[in-house]
């Protein structure tokens, strides 16, 4: 019965996990688009509504990808052996 239980556990965990990871990608997204359209309305611009989704979807791309694009940014701890050998490249993996 233990081993049910920890299968359950772990998907339990997962769920929740994809459950708020996707809440807060929801959230990102509702800011981006506020941003885009509000610069967009101070530069005196009046876009669709598509061309809005499509840029705050291309600007949390960005973000995201540049996240994982680069690793002395996101893993400070690298930094403190102090030779150049260290560096973990995670685009090549």
């Amino acid at each position: 019965m233990a081993p049910v239980r920890n299968v359950l556990r772990g998907l339990l965990g997962s769920v929740i996990g994809i459950v708020v990871i996707g809440a807060l990608a929801t959230v990102v997204f509702a800011v981006a688009i506020f941003v885009v359209s509000t610069g967009a309305g101070l530069a005196g611009y009046d876009p669709s509504a598509d061309f809005v989704v499509l840029s705050a979807a291309l600007v949390v791309v960005a973000v995201i990808l540049t996240g994982g694009f680069t690793p002395r940014l996101s893993n400070p701890a690298s930094d403190e052996s102090g030779d150049g050998d260290a560096f973990d490249d995670r685009t090549y993996n």
